[in-house]
C-alpha cells in the first residue's frame, strides 16, 4: 500500500524563505579571488608602464582597482543575499532575486523536467548546495536556487519530484 507523500509546503509571496547565511561567505571569497587577480593584472600593467608618460603616478589605477575589488567582495554579496528570496508553492517555484533588476521568476511545478542538486568546492566546505531545475522549452529553461544547506536542497528536491510523480494531469489515462 503506498502513502501519500505530505503535500509541498505553501507560502504566500510575503513569506519568502531566504539562502543560507553562509552563502554571503561564498559569494564574498569568490568576488574576492576576482578582486585579486584583477588587481594584480593591473598592478602588471602599471609596473609595465612605470616609465611611460602616463595620466595617473605608479599604483594610483592599481589602489582605485583594489579599493573597488573589496567593495565588490564585501559589500555586494551582502546586497544579493538581501535581495534574494524563494518559495515552494503548492503548484509553483517562486523566486526573487536581483539587486539592480530586480527578476520574479514563477516555475509551474507542471514544466519541471527534472532538477538536480549541485555543489562546487566552496560550497561544499560550507554544506550548502544549488538547487538547478531544468524545465520544459528552450530559452531560460534552468532554474537555480543557490546557498540552500544541502539536506535542505536534497529535501526540497525529493518532495518536488514526489510531486511530479504523482501529478494525475502527468498520468497516462487507462
Amino acid at each position: 500500500m503506498e502513502t501519500a507523500s505530505p503535500p509541498l509546503e505553501t507560502a504566500s509571496a510575503d513569506e519568502l524563505q531566504s539562502l543560507e547565511p553562509s552563502m554571503q561567505t561564498v559569494w564574498s571569497i569568490k568576488r574576492g579571488a576576482f578582486a585579486t587577480i584583477t588587481a594584480f593584472a593591473v598592478f602588471f600593467y602599471d609596473l609595465a608602464h612605470l616609465f611611460g608618460t602616463s595620466a595617473l603616478p605608479f599604483g594610483v589605477l592599481t589602489a582605485i582597482v583594489a579599493v573597488l575589488g573589496v567593495l565588490y567582495a564585501l559589500i555586494w554579496p551582502r546586497l544579493m543575499y538581501r535581495n534574494w528570496g524563494f518559495s515552494i508553492r503548492s503548484e509553483e517555484i517562486y523566486i526573487e532575486h536581483g539587486v539592480l533588476n530586480h527578476i520574479r521568476t514563477v516555475v509551474p511545478l507542471r514544466r519541471i523536467q527534472h532538477l538536480d542538486v549541485s555543489q562546487d568546492l566552496l560550497e561544499r566546505e560550507f554544506s550548502l548546495g544549488r538547487l538547478i531545475v531544468h524545465t520544459a522549452g528552450s530559452r531560460s529553461s534552468d532554474v537555480v536556487i543557490p546557498g540552500l544547506n544541502l539536506k535542505e536542497a536534497e529535501r526540497i528536491r525529493d518532495r518536488v519530484k514526489q510531486f511530479i510523480l504523482e501529478d494525475p494531469l502527468m498520468e497516462d489515462p487507462v
